[in-house]
């Protein structure tokens, strides 16, 4: 076994582990064993800025676990203040402003812009508010990043879309790239990871960064794709995430296409994982993101409270951003989703029950691949 095949294979393994460790309290910061008391109390304001609504997983899992998280560990004395920017740069910029001027004690954030944010960053530093970049690696002096190995998942993408094609995928095989927003700095993170396992093996014959990850610019992106290629010349599309790969779809079936390549995505949407059950696309990247979020909420209380040893256990690896060096991290482990592990990974951790996945259309399709 090669060892990016062995870090995936150990990735699968970490997950399910790491998952079960957070939910068990292992890393929890109300178990700390910081000697020193706390700078802080559990009456404390954690800020949490999120980046957009058309991808579900904001407001269906990051915030609400993210709340949940914080309450629990402050004893129902903590408090989340909540913003979403849908998409908008200088909207977030306006609401990271907003909790400097509230005088926030810590602010979580998944940034619209990475780049562009850096100057509310600063400000934040300069108001003595730390600042830990949440899924996105916002530039600034923040002072903690927390995501998922963002190489890792375009690596799952690219090796499972080359499995997809089988044993006679060759360099003739023609392949469609739908990247994701180029504002985004993971979307730069997962094109490298899949094109370290399509390189060599196929022909990107096409390839765009999709403005704001928006599903109606990767539909329009795919039919540009598909009528300079012809709808009868893609062997697979590489796309970044769900929302995109139901555009993609789109797109395919306005063409006219009824034999769907195979079709890559991230994020386990329920649309997606009943695409998946129809076959129409052939996996997602399942990212827990009950366990991203649970332990960024234990990041930043532990940060406000002066609870060094346990930061420093939660966020033991370092990366580097545009602008700072160093910077800790934790990087949450992926799995591939496909049809055969849709109960072990998303109904086992609770994401969704079966009958959110079989309703009445779907049922035939679920009974054939044996989910019930």
């Amino acid at each position: 076994m090669n060892s990016r095949a062995r870090r995936i294979a150990i990735s699968v393994a970490a997950s399910m582990m790491t998952f079960s460790l957070a939910s068990c309290g292992v890393l929890g910061a109300s178990e700390s064993s910081d000697e020193a008391s706390p700078t802080k109390g559990n009456d404390i304001t954690v800020a949490l800025l999120l980046p957009e609504k058309a991808n579900t997983r904001y407001e269906q899992f990051d915030y609400p676990y993210f709340k949940a998280k914080v309450a629990d560990l402050t004893r129902d004395q903590g408090d989340v203040k909540y913003a979403n920017a849908e998409a908008n740069a200088s909207k977030q910029a306006d609401q990271m402003q907003q909790m400097i001027d509230d005088r926030v004690d810590v602010i979580v954030l998944d940034a619209v812009d990475a780049k562009s944010i850096g100057d509310s960053v600063q400000k934040a530093k300069d108001a003595g508010i730390p600042v830990i970049a949440y899924d996105r690696l916002a530039e600034g002096p923040i002072d903690a990043y927390i995501s998922f190995d963002n190489e890792l998942v375009g690596e799952v993408q690219g090796r499972s879309l080359v499995e997809a094609l089988g044993d006679g995928a060759d360099t003739s095989d023609k392949i469609v790239m739908m990247n994701g927003s180029p504002t985004d700095p993971n979307a730069k993170q997962f094109k490298a990871g899949a094109m370290s396992e399509l390189n060599g093996k196929v022909t990107i014959a096409q390839s765009f960064d999709t403005k704001d990850w928006k599903p109606d610019n990767a539909e329009a992106n795919m039919a540009e794709a598909i009528e300079k290629i012809g709808k009868n010349n893609i062997a697979g599309v590489y796309s970044a995430n769900d929302g995109m790969a139901g555009g993609v779809i789109k797109a395919l079936e306005d063409a006219g296409v009824t034999d769907l390549p195979p079709i890559t995505g991230q994020d386990a949407e329920l649309s997606a994982v009943q695409r998946i059950v129809t076959g129409e696309q052939y996996m997602s990247v399942y990212k827990s993101y009950p366990q991203e979020a649970e332990n960024a909420a234990e990041m930043a209380v532990a940060r406000v409270q002066g609870r060094d040893i346990q930061f420093e256990a939660l966020a033991r690896d370092k990366v580097d951003s545009p602008t700072h060096k160093g910077i800790p991290a934790q990087l949450v482990p992926v799995v591939a989703l496909t049809q055969d592990n849709i109960e072990q990974t998303v109904v086992a951790d609770g994401f969704y029950k079966v009958s959110d996945i079989c309703t009445a259309k779907y049922a035939a399709d679920c009974a054939e691949i044996g989910l019930k």
